[in-house]
């Protein structure tokens, strides 16, 4: 289960501090701490990747 992707969508409280990228073709990343809420990306619902624990 170690190579299992982190996935959550905007709104939800982020479960992991680190970097996260946007799914799809768009190629932005975030750092996030444990316990905000996932932002929207130009004001619209996405859905996160953790790539990176920090």
């Amino acid at each position: 289960m170690e190579n299992q992707k982190v996935i959550l969508s905007t709104g939800k409280r982020c479960t992991e501090s680190g970097e996260w990228e946007v799914e799809g073709r768009i190629s932005t990343v975030v750092y996030l701490s444990k316990g905000e809420v996932m932002p929207t990306y130009c004001g619209k619902n996405v859905k996160w990747i953790l790539v990176r624990k920090g």
